[in-house]
C-alpha cells in the first residue's frame, strides 16, 4: 500500500556549510572526489627538487590523476568536471595541472570533437602515451591563423608530409621533450593539395617511440626555464615527417574524399581552423577554473595567517592578530569580495557554455568565456598578490602555497589567448553589434541611494554605455586616417567597455546568489560582499560618473563612508567567507606559517 508523506525537512545548514552548498553544491559531487585525491601524500609539495625532478613528479602525479578517473572520454567532453579538476589540482601541483589540461582538453578533447571511429584511443585513456597540442609558432603567436607549419597531401601514397619549413614556424613552449614517457601530438598545420593551401587543420603525430625517443624528423630543443608552471617547454619543428591518412582530424568543417579533395561545410579557411581548434575555447574555461581554485586557496592561506600571527596593538604591552588591523584586512576583505564573484561568474559562463548549441548563441558563449577569463586570471593575480604580500616573508615560501601559484597564474594569463588580445577581440564584436547598453535609469540620482543594488548595477551600466558611445565614436571619426589609426583611438575605450561588461555580470551573479539562499544572516553577507564589489569599481570610475552626472557630488564624497562600513560589516566574517571555499585541512596543514600557535584570545 503506497502512503503520502510529508518531505522529510533537511536539517539547518550552518553558515559556513549553507555558502560552501551555494558555491559548490550543484556541482559538489563533482568537486569532492578531486578535494579528496588532491589531500593525500601523494600530491604534498616536496622541497628542494630540480626543475627536471619537478617536471617528472608532475607526470607521476598526472598517472595517479588517470588511475582516478572512471572515464576519461566523459571527462574530456563535460565542461562541468573539467573545471572541477582544475580547481583543485592547480593548488598542489601547477605543473601537473598544465600537463594534464593540454592531455584531457585540448588532445584527447580534440581527437573526439572530430571523427573518431575506428581510431584507437585506449593508449591515451590509459596514458600509456601522452597526449600534446602544438598550435603557436614561434613566430606567430596571437595570430595562428597566419602559422606555416605544412601537411602536403602526397597523391601517390595517400598520406602526407610534416614540414617545418622556416624556424619561425617551430611550434612554441608545448611539452614535447623525452620526460613523461612516450608521447603523441595533435600539430596544426596548414593542409596543401596540389600546392593549394586549404586551411589549417590538425594531424595526430607521434614524437616518440615506445621507449620515450623522438622519432626521425621530430626535433625538439628544450627551451630555458620559465617562471610560471614546472613544464617541459620545447621548441619542436619536422622534418618531412610522413603522416598516414587517417593522421588528419576530419570533421564537417573538412574532409577529404577518396580522390584527395576537400570537401566543407565551411568556405572561409579562417572558420575551419577555428573550428578544428575549438577546444581552445574551453582551455579559457580551464584557465579560469584553474586561477580561481589557486586565489581562494592564497585566501584561506592568507586570512587564518592573519588570525593566529599576533602583532602589536594600540596600547602598550597589547598583543592583537594581524588581522585586527584594517591596513591588513581591509584588502583581504576585499579580496574576498572579488573572489566570491569571481566563482559565481566562473559557474555562470560554464552553463552557458555547455547549453550553448546554435551557432548564434556559441559565438556569443564564446565571447563570454573569453571576457571571463581574462578578467578571472588577471584578478586571481592581484588577490594572490595581495595575499603574498600579507603573508610577509613567509609567503614567499613555496611550500606556503602562495609565491608559487601566483608565479604559475601568468601562465593562464597567457595560454590558451592572452588576455588583453582575446579582449580586443571581444571589443571589437561589442562594438560592431554583438552588444547593446543597458538603458540609463530615469530616477535621477540624487534620489538614490549608495546602499541600493539596483543603483550600483545602474552605475556600472552607465560605465558600460559611456565607453559604448565614446569607442563608437571614436571608431568612426574618419578624420582619425586609417582603419587602424581609427582602431587605435577607441581601442582604449573599447578595452574599459570590456571591463565594465565583466564586471556588471559578475555583481549579477553575486547578488542572485543572494537571493537563492533561505538563511537571511547568509544572504546579508552575500549582499555586503556584493555591496563592496560594486562599490570598490564604482569608486574607482567615481570621476567618470560625475562628469555623465550619473553620481552627484555629494554621492562621491559619501563613497569612501559606505566602502569604510562595509568592510566594517564583513571583518568578523572572514574565516567563515574563506571556510566556505572547502580548502582541505590536509592541505593547510601542510604549509609551515599555518602551524603556528593560534593567537590567543
Amino acid at each position: 500500500m503506497i502512503t503520502s508523506q510529508l518531505p522529510v525537512k533537511a536539517p539547518p545548514l550552518t553558515e559556513t556549510a549553507a555558502i560552501r552548498h551555494l558555491l559548490f553544491g550543484a556541482q559538489a559531487e563533482m568537486h569532492e572526489p578531486w578535494r579528496r585525491l588532491f589531500s593525500s601524500d601523494v600530491f604534498a609539495y616536496h622541497e628542494g627538487l630540480t626543475h627536471q625532478e619537478r617536471t617528472e613528479l608532475s607526470y607521476q602525479r598526472l598517472r595517479t590523476v588517470n588511475a582516478a578517473v572512471p572515464d576519461p572520454q566523459a571527462l574530456a567532453r563535460d565542461p562541468v568536471a573539467l573545471g572541477a579538476l582544475h580547481e583543485w589540482a592547480g593548488v598542489v601541483d601547477a605543473g601537473m595541472t598544465t600537463i594534464a589540461s593540454i592531455h584531457y582538453n585540448l588532445f584527447l578533447g580534440s581527437l573526439l570533437d572530430h571523427d573518431h571511429e575506428g581510431r584507437d584511443l585506449g593508449p591515451y585513456l590509459r596514458m600509456e602515451r601522452i597526449g600534446t597540442f602544438l598550435c603557436t609558432e614561434q613566430a606567430h603567436g596571437n595570430d595562428a591563423a597566419q602559422m606555416e607549419t605544412t601537411a602536403t597531401l602526397d597523391r601517390a601514397t595517400g598520406g602526407f608530409v610534416l614540414t617545418t619549413p622556416t624556424r619561425g614556424a617551430r611550434k612554441w613552449m608545448p611539452n614535447t621533450s623525452v620526460a613523461g614517457g612516450p608521447k603523441d601530438a595533435l600539430v596544426a598545420a596548414r593542409l596543401v593539395i596540389d600546392g593549394k593551401d586549404q586551411g589549417v587543420f590538425l594531424f595526430l603525430t607521434s614524437l616518440t617511440d615506445t621507449n620515450g625517443r623522438h622519432l626521425p624528423g621530430v626535433e625538439v630543443e628544450l627551451l630555458p626555464q620559465t617562471a610560471s608552471s614546472p613544464v617541459d617547454h620545447c621548441a619542436t619543428s619536422f622534418h618531412g615527417v610522413r603522416l598516414p591518412r587517417t593522421a588528419m582530424l576530419q570533421g564537417d568543417h573538412g574532409r577529404l574524399t577518396d580522390d584527395g579533395e576537400l570537401v566543407s561545410c565551411l568556405g572561409s579557411p579562417r572558420k575551419r581552423f577555428l573550428r578544428s581548434i575549438g577546444r581552445v575555447t574551453m582551455g579559457k574555461l580551464c584557465m579560469s577554473a584553474y586561477s580561481l581554485g589557486a586565489t581562494r586557496h592564497a585566501l584561506t592561506v592568507a586570512v587564518r595567517h592573519a588570525h593566529q600571527r599576533v602583532t602589536s596593538g594600540m596600547t602598550s604591552g597589547q598583543r592583537v592578530p594581524l588581522f585586527s588591523h584594517r591596513t591588513h584586512h581591509a584588502p583581504l576583505v576585499e579580496a574576498l569580495a572579488t573572489t566570491y564573484a569571481a566563482t559565481l561568474l566562473q559557474r555562470s559562463v560554464v552553463r552557458r557554455w555547455a547549453r550553448a548549441a546554435a551557432e548564434e548563441e556559441r559565438e556569443e558563449a564564446e565571447r563570454l568565456v573569453a571576457v571571463a577569463k581574462g578578467w578571472i586570471t588577471w584578478q586571481a593575480r592581484t588577490v594572490m598578490t595581495e595575499c603574498r604580500e600579507r603573508c610577509g616573508a613567509q609567503g614567499l615560501l613555496l611550500s606556503n602555497g602562495i609565491a608559487g601559484q601566483l608565479a604559475a597564474n601568468e601562465g593562464t594569463i597567457t595560454a590558451e589567448g592572452d588576455n588583453t588580445v582575446i579582449w580586443v577581440k571581444a571589443a571589437g564584436e561589442m562594438l560592431l553589434g554583438g552588444f547593446t547598453p543597458v538603458p540609463s535609469s530615469e530616477v535621477p540620482p540624487a534620489t538614490r541611494s549608495l546602499h541600493d543594488p539596483a543603483h550600483l548595477h545602474d552605475l556600472i551600466g552607465d560605465l558600460e554605455r559611456i565607453r559604448h558611445e565614446r569607442a563608437r565614436v571614436r571608431l568612426r571619426a574618419k578624420r582619425a586616417g586609417s582603419p587602424l589609426d581609427r582602431w587605435n583611438g577607441a581601442s582604449g575605450a573599447a578595452l574599459s567597455l570590456v571591463d565594465a561588461h565583466v564586471h556588471r555580470l559578475a555583481a549579477q551573479e553575486l547578488l542572485a546568489a543572494a537571493a537563492q539562499v533561505a538563511d537571511p544572516q547568509v544572504a546579508l553577507l552575500l549582499e555586503h560582499l556584493h555591496r563592496l564589489f560594486a562599490l570598490r569599481y564604482v569608486a574607482a570610475h567615481s570621476g567618470e560618473l560625475l562628469a555623465h552626472e550619473r553620481l552627484t557630488a555629494e554621492q562621491v564624497r559619501y563613497l569612501p563612508e559606505v566602502l569604510e562600513a562595509t568592510v566594517a560589516a564583513l571583518v568578523p566574517h572572514a574565516l567563515t567567507l574563506t571556510d566556505a571555499f572547502a580548502v582541505p585541512d590536509e592541505i593547510a596543514a601542510r604549509h609551515p606559517m599555518l602551524r603556528s600557535e593560534p593567537a590567543p584570545a
